[in-house]
């Protein structure tokens, strides 16, 4: 799909807030279709008339004029695509107008992502595709003066969306082939040739390090452990340096304590904030934003077999604290816990942010909607919500009172890598941020949002890519 400022294409979408008395284009149609209750304005409504002979129209419900809001849009024009597409239109043309209390170049922004959303699909394995992109040509008639914020915007919003896809397709590929050692791959392949610097290191190298809980966690695999490193440098002038922390299991079974068979189905996506923190990076550098970030990823898989780590273990740590294994299934935190210390220590960024499917607590308590969130500072929580509404990919900060800290302190050792049943993605954050050593830190947990069973609006069945795009834009502000 080519995004293109000026006017063309077959088909006319013409936006409609809902209430609307009536519209300059389609005059007649319009007043037809609000006499006969067809058409209402809803956001995402949707109404073509489309022939080989008459002008061909979509009128597209925006909702309420006072409740429109950049997600909206997203949505609104997401569903239009989507028509169009199974109308197997090629081209459109859209006037963008001014909408009140939404800035011009987000108003595009929006608008283009809801059209290249519609595009997304894994159908990598099937044999009959599902999804046909018959949409060639966009034409964005857009106020005079405004070409240059418009162009501006097409540009940004597309690197943005390549690193959302990059990180779907990372998700949704079997863990067969998306090994530690591909994910690596796939990270150099990435981002190299945008001037990020990507290192990759073995067992060798982690062992160096002395990162001993990520190394238990992948003994049960003859998969090697990978540690990815991904270093841009937009400002070399500044000293501020934003860290990016994700969990990397391309494979968990639970370890001795097994999952069940339809639980270990979906768990080639228990890498999905190790691609989130891959398809930011690809966004960040592809926007050349000047701003310094460094991703860590420590990628392994978590398996069963003589050499695996058991329950009642005591491993030691990166950062040199002990952990009693209460639950092997509980591994994610374990392989953070060294990568998180490796990005403040060896990295020294001086703010991180942690992404992971980390537990089944947060599905239960905030479903698919939201992320869940813990922090240690209260100004970075405010920026990483303020990113979110933004991207539409909305975060719930959960509490963290001490007494929550009580939960994973070790009796044999000085930690113990899971508190119980209760209050466990509170727990599992508050295991983290004892490896960040004060540093500025959030641990966004999006077992829930990272991978849906069916799609929700623009986001996919299988992988969503949250949070991409909040990470993008923290950085951006920050």
């Amino acid at each position: 799909m080519k995004i293109k400022i000026g006017k063309g294409g077959e088909v006319q979408v013409l936006p409609i807030f809902k209430g609307t008395d009536s519209i300059e284009e389609a005059k007649e149609l319009y007043a037809y279709l609000r006499k006969k209750e067809l058409f209402n304005g809803e956001v995402g409504e949707i109404y073509s008339h489309i022939s080989y002979r008459e002008e061909n129209l979509l009128l597209l419900g925006l909702g309420e004029e006072d409740k429109l809001n950049t997600n909206s849009l997203r949505q609104a024009f997401f569903k239009a695509s989507k028509e169009l597409m199974k109308l197997k239109v090629e081209s459109l043309n859209l006037a963008v107008p001014q909408f009140k209390n939404i800035d011009y170049k987000d108003t595009i922004m929006a608008i283009v992502e809801g059209f290249l959303q519609s595009e997304y699909s894994f159908e990598k394995y099937l044999t009959n595709k599902k999804t046909k992109a018959t949409i060639e040509e966009v034409y964005l008639d857009v106020l005079e003066g405004k070409e240059e914020i418009a162009s501006e915007a097409i540009e940004e919003i597309k690197g943005l969306i390549e690193g959302v896809f990059l990180a779907r397709d990372l998700v949704n590929e079997p863990a067969m082939y998306m090994t530690p050692e591909a994910l690596a791959d796939n990270a150099k392949k990435e981002l190299e040739d945008l001037g990020v610097k990507v290192y990759v290191y073995g067992r060798e190298k982690i062992e160096e390090l002395g990162m001993e809980a990520f190394l238990a966690v992948s003994e049960g695999s003859k998969q090697e452990p990978q540690l990815i490193v991904m270093e841009y440098e937009g400002n070399p002038n500044s000293e501020e340096k934003i860290g990016l922390v994700g969990k990397g299991l391309t494979y968990d079974s639970g370890g001795y304590c097994i999952k069940s068979a339809k639980g270990m189905v979906g768990m080639h996506s228990d890498m999905a904030g190790s691609a989130s923190v891959i398809g930011a990076m690809k966004a960040i550098a592809s926007s050349k934003l000047d701003k310094n970030v460094v991703g860590v990823v420590a990628a392994c898989e978590n398996m069963i077999s003589g050499s695996a780590y058991k329950p009642g273990d005591i491993i030691g740590s990166m950062s040199g604290k002990t952990i009693e294994v209460q639950n092997t299934d509980a591994e994610g935190r374990l392989t953070l816990a060294d990568a998180l210390w490796y990005a403040v220590k060896e990295a020294e960024v001086n703010k991180v942010i942690d992404i992971a499917t980390l537990t089944g607590a947060c599905v239960v308590a905030l479903g698919n909607v939201n992320s869940g969130a813990i922090t240690n500072d209260e100004d970075l929580m405010e920026q990483v919500k303020k990113a979110s509404e933004i991207s539409g990919e909305p975060v719930w900060e959960l509490p963290h009172n001490d007494e929550y800290r009580e939960y994973i302190k070790g009796k044999f050792a000085d930690l113990k890598n899971s508190g119980g049943r209760g209050a466990g993605t509170i727990t599992a954050g508050l295991f983290l941020e004892e490896f960040v050593d004060n540093t500025p830190w959030v641990h966004l947990d999006i077992a829930g949002t990272s991978y849906l069973s069916d799609g929700q609006g623009y986001l996919p069945k299988g992988a969503t890519g949250v949070p991409v795009k909040t990470l993008y834009h923290l950085v951006k502000e920050i």
